[in-house]
């Protein structure tokens, strides 16, 4: 069968050719119609040259593999494909927003607008991640927006899904990557470690408080090799009005060892949430670059790497790092539960030592926006609540990068922390459940919102003696929790 070439008004396979929007190295995008769909699309279609053109051709095949399995608001829906026996396409939902490349063009930005933007671009990341796939060519052209909002990732030519074979990796050697934002184990050819995508991550938060690339430009794969060695000037010297957490982290994500760098998009997104609770290291005071003698003895060991560990999987690499939101419960009435919920968060340690706990208190107002105040003795209810938050995870003997302690109001308590759990990337929610009530069996429970209605994996730990009384009361038959959640029918009652 004849091969066909892209343009306006060829017809295939039911779709009509409009005008082409783009053109790029490796294809070009089309704006396309079909009769039986009604939403705004477009069409790509690989640049294939005369000659072999291998690289582009397996890129798309890697695309066609890997873009129908995703799913989400952070990713272009697919419509259809094509193969290469006629015409090879890629056909999705126009994403109506357009690049950030000009948001990037304009940086320096100011500093709120670029933690905005930062933490959409994390979470995005943070979801692509949790299908199996790391992107390998994030920079910002290949993040587009949608109206409503989210940050879109496209181009998926150099990706790898760890579920799927590793076409480029069988077929190339050559590093492959945009060398301002690829990650020094990128240059090492590795392309199975989900934090190199922090990496790139990094790299365009230091441009958008910057304006400028940490290593600059560079054109071949000996400008990449530096930065095994040499370390970018700290933000802060170039625009002293970035704040010291913010280096940190930024500082963090560019480090050379993926073992220093944030171990998950969640944990980077985590700390843009929590600027104040960000621990300060040497990383954020400094004010230049390393001397040469510290340079010389970084080369002298990293010229002979050959390779950084990577994880198993995608998977694993999220798995071993979780956020764990642990909702306690700080009224008089709840100190013998929270002795038990500490316990059990130590216990959970043991099986994630790793976790990162998000220490959590509600506070219940009357409606939304209303200022709970003062307690009895007029102390600010806020801060009181904070201290003894702190207070009680002390026994938790864990370091302070790994803890936050985070006081919510509201008047739904359950939906606060369900909220909490998701802008979060939350892993897991621990909580405990008071004594039983029959307003709580009939009418609900916060316990059990959180349970049905959180996106992640739900515990509820109750006191021993509480246990036994509570069964006593149980009907002889109850409801079945929601599949993949822990029974949790009381709740922790963190309000006042």
């Amino acid at each position: 069968m004849k091969q066909l070439r892209p343009q306006q008004g060829l017809q295939i396979d039911g779709f009509t050719l409009g005008e082409k929007l783009h053109t790029g190295g490796f294809a070009t995008i089309w704006a396309v119609t079909h009769p039986d769909h009604d939403l705004p699309m477009v069409m790509k279609v690989p640049t294939i040259l005369d000659g072999y053109d291998g690289p582009t051709i397996v890129g798309f095949e890697v695309e066609q593999m890997i873009m129908p399995r995703l799913s989400g608001p952070h990713v272009p829906k697919v419509i259809a494909t094509g193969d290469f026996d006629v015409m090879p396409y890629i056909v999705t939902e126009l994403i109506d927003g357009g690049s950030f490349l000009p948001v990037f063009q304009r940086a320096p930005l100011p500093v709120s607008d670029m933690i905005e933007i930062a933490a959409r671009m994390v979470t995005a990341v943070a979801d692509l991640h949790r299908q199996h796939v790391i992107h390998l060519d994030l920079k910002p052209e290949n993040f587009l927006q949608r109206k409503t909002g989210e940050m879109v990732m496209v181009d998926f030519g150099l990706s790898r899904h760890d579920q799927l074979p590793d076409l480029l990796a069988e077929e190339f050697t050559i590093p492959m990557g945009t060398y301002p934002y690829i990650a020094p184990e990128q240059y090492l050819r590795c392309r199975d470690d989900p934090r190199s995508d922090l990496f790139a991550l990094g790299a365009m938060l230091y441009a958008l408080a910057t304006g400028r690339n940490p290593w600059g430009t560079p054109r071949t794969l000996r400008g990449v090799r530096k930065r095994l060695w040499r370390d970018p000037e700290p933000p802060r010297a170039l625009r002293p009005e970035i704040p010291e957490w913010l280096q940190e982290i930024i500082l963090r994500a560019l480090a050379v060892d993926p073992m220093r760098r944030y171990q998950t998009a969640a944990q980077l997104a985590f700390d843009l949430s929590h600027p104040q609770q960000v621990t300060l290291t040497a990383r954020a005071l400094k004010q230049r670059r390393d001397g040469w003698l510290r340079v010389f003895d970084r080369w002298r060991v990293m010229r002979r790497i050959r390779r950084f560990t990577a994880p198993s999987s995608v998977a694993a690499q999220l798995a071993s790092v979780p956020i764990i939101v642990v909702a306690v419960d700080l009224t008089p009435e709840g100190e013998r539960l929270a002795a038990v919920l500490r316990r059990a968060v130590k216990r959970m340690l043991l099986i994630e030592p790793d976790a990162r706990i998000a220490c959590v208190n509600v506070i219940k107002t009357a409606r939304i926006g209303l200022d709970q105040g003062t307690d009895d003795r007029g102390n600010n209810l806020h801060v009181v609540r904070l201290v003894q938050l702190k207070a009680w995870a002390e026994g938790i003997e864990l370091p302070d990068h790994r803890l936050t302690y985070t006081v919510l109001e509201g008047p739904d308590p359950g939906q606060q922390i369900i909220d909490y759990a998701r802008a979060n990337q939350v892993d897991h929610i621990l909580m405990g459940a008071r004594g039983h009530s029959t307003t709580r069996r009939y009418l609900g429970s916060v316990s059990a919102q959180v349970v049905a209605e959180a996106q992640c994996s739900v515990t509820v730990i109750r006191a021993p003696e509480q246990q036994a009384r509570d069964a006593d009361r149980l009907p002889p038959a109850s409801i079945a929790p929601p599949s993949g959640r822990t029974p949790a029918p009381e709740p922790p009652q963190n309000v006042s």
